[in-house]
């Protein structure tokens, strides 16, 4: 066999076939099972797309309901993980907590029988519907409060947003956060994806793929680059010092937070569509001061770097979008987690179907023949 070149980090390099979702970063294009992204954001529901992702078509009606039926009655979690969660440190990062509370999952229901269906169904209803409360028990939890329980006259969305504060959200606040989780849902051969296929390729169970599949999210080049933006934006402090502050990145060749992808030469269109949900939310609940030095930092880079191919990708407006919501800087990651759990799913049973352990090579750097040097001799 041929040893092929060396790309670091893998780039171009395929690690898989796969129908569920395609990216054109050229033109701006992502699908889900070949529809675009604008228009599930316009007219579906996250739990609507995360059946067309997992099983390849839209539901009926009548399936729609009884998944959504399903994942209501299983968004309950076990009271000894409940229990578990109280012994996390406080200032523990929720993305910890998260990975930590999804393995544990595992304890009481993975039985690895990943040949049987509706072992796979129940993995994925019990999956998208604890992740979100076990979100929401750690946030109230660290603060020395007693997790809140499901609603289950809610929707998917709306029950997130009233764990974490007990209070209903208005329609609009509700429709705009499930559109977040659509956006996020899926985005083809990612670093977490990728990290989802290498652990489900052991045929480990389903909880251990995701555990996995979170851990690899948290990472500040990854799901953590939204609570960087905001961190970027309180820095810069007022729209006289974005240019300031895009030169003193270039001088310094720092990064600049929520612009660039490793895909999309030309505006993320899951950015355009946060951005839009962030100006419905300003008309309703007040403008965002930061808001105005996003815009000045848009124009600034695209200014810049327009010509490079660099501009905001999804992390640039949905820090603003979920800080308008009044959501934790530290929960945006785990919120990319519960939107994303839905594209590992799919991912996971996809490879299921025609399954190969990834065992891939590596390139030898190091030395040989080295003698071994007794103890005594080596200084």
């Amino acid at each position: 066999m041929t040893v092929c070149e060396y790309r670091p980090g893998l780039e171009g390099i395929p690690a898989a076939q796969s129908s569920i979702s395609f990216v054109d970063g050229q033109k701006g294009i992502l699908e889900y099972r070949g529809i675009r992204i604008e228009e599930l954001a316009e007219k579906s529901t996250f739990l609507e797309t995360a059946y067309l992702l997992i099983w390849g078509v839209l539901p009926t009606g009548a399936e729609l309901d009884e998944f959504a039926d399903e994942i209501r009655y299983h968004r309950r979690i076990k009271y000894r993980i409940e229990d578990m969660m109280k012994c996390f440190p406080e200032k523990g990062h929720p993305m910890d907590a998260l990975q930590t509370s999804a393995a544990a999952l595992g304890l009481y229901y993975a039985r690895r029988a990943l040949d049987n269906p509706e072992y796979i169904r129940q993995a994925v209803v019990r999956l998208l519907a604890k992740i979100p409360t076990m979100v929401a028990a750690f946030q109230l939890i660290r603060k020395g409060n007693h997790p809140i329980q499901p609603n289950d006259s809610l929707d998917y969305a709306a029950n997130f947003l009233y764990m974490l504060t007990e209070k209903r959200p208005t329609d609009l606040a509700a429709k705009v956060f499930d559109v977040c989780l659509t956006l996020h849902a899926e985005h083809t051969m990612n670093a977490s994806t990728f990290s989802a296929m290498v652990t489900a390729s052991t045929l480990t169970d389903p909880y251990g793929v995701i555990a996995s599949a979170v851990g690899t999210l948290a990472g500040p080049l990854h799901g953590g680059a939204n609570e960087e933006v905001l961190l970027m934006l309180e820095e810069i402090g007022s729209v006289a010092n974005v240019r300031p502050y895009v030169e003193k990145c270039i001088a310094n060749k720092q990064k600049v937070m929520g612009f660039g992808h490793r895909v999309y030469k030309v505006k993320d269109p899951r950015s355009t569509i946060l951005q839009n949900l962030a100006e419905q939310l300003f008309a309703e609940l007040g403008s965002d001061e930061y808001y105005d030095i996003a815009l000045e930092l848009e124009q600034a880079m695209v200014d810049i770097y327009g010509e490079k191919g660099i501009y905001p990708n999804v992390d640039f407006y949905s820090g603003l979008v979920y800080r308008k919501l009044g959501i934790p800087n530290d929960l945006f990651t785990p919120i990319f987690a519960i939107s994303r759990v839905a594209g590992w799913l799919a991912h996971w049973k996809e490879q299921l179907n025609a399954n190969r352990i990834f065992r891939p090579t590596q390139i030898y750097t190091g030395q040989h023949e080295v003698p071994y040097t007794p103890i005594e001799q080596r200084s």
